[in-house]
C-alpha cells in the first residue's frame, strides 16, 4: 500500500495542475469542429470561473497544497476559453429566445426543474452580460481582500468563508449536466472524455486527499468525496442514455424554431414601429445585440 501512497503522491499532483486541460480540452475542440455546444451546460463553465476565483482567493489564508493553486489559476484560462467557445457555438436561434438562451441544452420547457432565474442569470442571449459578471466578481473579490487583510480576525474568517463557498460551488459541478441529462433523457453533446477525466480524476484527487503529507483543508475532502458520488452518476446516465442522437428532442426545437418565425411575422405586421421609448433595464439585460 505503500508504494500506491508514493505513487499516486507523485502522479496526483501533476495530473490535478493539468487536470483542467485534460477535462476540457477535447470538449473545446469538440464544440469549435462541430459548431455547436448543443447538450453542454453553459452552467459548467459559470460553477468552474467562480470556484476558481474563490479558491485563487482563500490560499493567502490557508496556504494549501501549491499544486491545487496553480491548477485554479489554469482552470480560469481554461473555462474562459470553453464559456467563449460554447457561446459563440450556440445552436440557432440564439438571440431569437431559442435553444441558445437555455441554461442546458435540450432542457424540456415547463418541467419540474424548470425554474426561471432572477434577471435571467446566466441565461442571457448577448455574450457582454458573462464577461461583465466575470470582472465585477473579480473586483468585489479584490476590494474584500483589500479592506479585510489588515484586520486579522476579519480576514480569517473572510478567508474560511470563501474557501467553503468555492469547494462547495465545485462540488456541484456535475448537478448541471446531471439535470440536463435527466430532463433531455440523453447525453448527446456531453464527451465521453470529459466524463471519464471527471471520474478519474476524481478517484486520484480523493485517494491523494486523504494520504497526502501536505496541507489539504478537510473542506478538500468533503467537497471531493461529494464531487466524486456525483461524477459516478453522470456515469450511470451515460451507461442508460448513451451519446447518440436525440430526434424527438431535435423535432422539438425545429417545432419552437418555426413557431417563433411564425409569431415573429405576425407580431411586425400589427407593430408600426419599435422606435419609441423604452425603459432602462437591469444591468445584465438579455436583450443586447449580439
Amino acid at each position: 500500500m505503500t508504494w500506491l501512497t508514493n505513487l499516486t503522491g507523485f502522479a496526483a499532483p501533476f495530473f490535478i495542475v493539468m487536470s483542467p486541460v485534460i477535462s476540457y480540452g477535447d470538449q473545446i475542440l469538440a464544440m469549435h469542429r462541430n459548431k455547436s455546444s448543443a447538450g453542454f451546460s453553459l452552467d459548467i463553465p459559470l460553477i468552474m470561473l467562480v470556484a476558481s476565483l474563490f479558491r485563487i482567493f482563500y490560499w493567502p489564508g490557508s496556504r494549501f497544497d501549491a499544486s491545487l493553486l496553480v491548477q485554479s489559476f489554469l482552470m480560469v484560462v481554461v473555462q474562459l476559453i470553453l464559456l467563449k467557445t460554447a457561446l459563440e457555438h450556440r445552436p440557432l436561434p440564439a438571440t431569437k429566445g431559442g435553444e441558445g438562451s437555455m441554461p442546458f441544452s435540450g432542457l424540456e420547457r415547463g418541467g419540474p426543474l424548470d425554474i426561471r432565474r432572477p434577471y435571467n442569470f446566466w441565461q442571457w442571449r448577448s455574450h457582454k452580460p458573462y464577461w461583465h459578471f466575470l470582472l465585477y466578481l473579480l473586483g468585489a473579490l479584490i476590494a474584500c481582500e483589500v479592506l479585510f487583510r489588515p484586520v486579522e480576525p476579519v480576514y480569517d474568517a473572510y478567508s474560511v468563508l470563501i474557501g467553503y463557498l468555492g469547494l462547495s460551488i465545485e462540488a456541484t459541478l456535475p448537478i448541471p449536466q446531471l439535470i440536463a441529462n435527466a430532463q433531455s433523457q440523453s447525453s448527446k453533446g456531453f464527451r465521453l472524455s470529459v466524463l471519464a477525466s471527471w471520474i478519474g480524476g476524481d478517484a486520484m484527487k480523493v485517494f491523494w486527499f486523504f494520504t497526502s503529507t501536505s496541507a489539504i483543508p478537510l473542506a478538500f475532502k468533503v467537497c471531493g468525496c461529494f464531487q466524486a458520488a456525483c461524477d459516478c452518476l453522470l456515469g450511470v446516465q451515460y451507461f442508460m442514455y448513451g451519446a447518440g442522437d436525440n430526434e424527438a428532442i431535435l423535432k422539438e426545437h425545429a417545432m419552437e424554431e418555426a413557431h417563433w418565425a411564425r409569431g415573429h411575422r405576425a407580431s411586425r405586421s400589427h407593430t408600426p414601429s419599435l422606435s419609441g421609448g423604452t425603459k432602462r433595464g437591469p444591468m445584465f439585460s438579455d436583450t443586447e445585440a449580439e
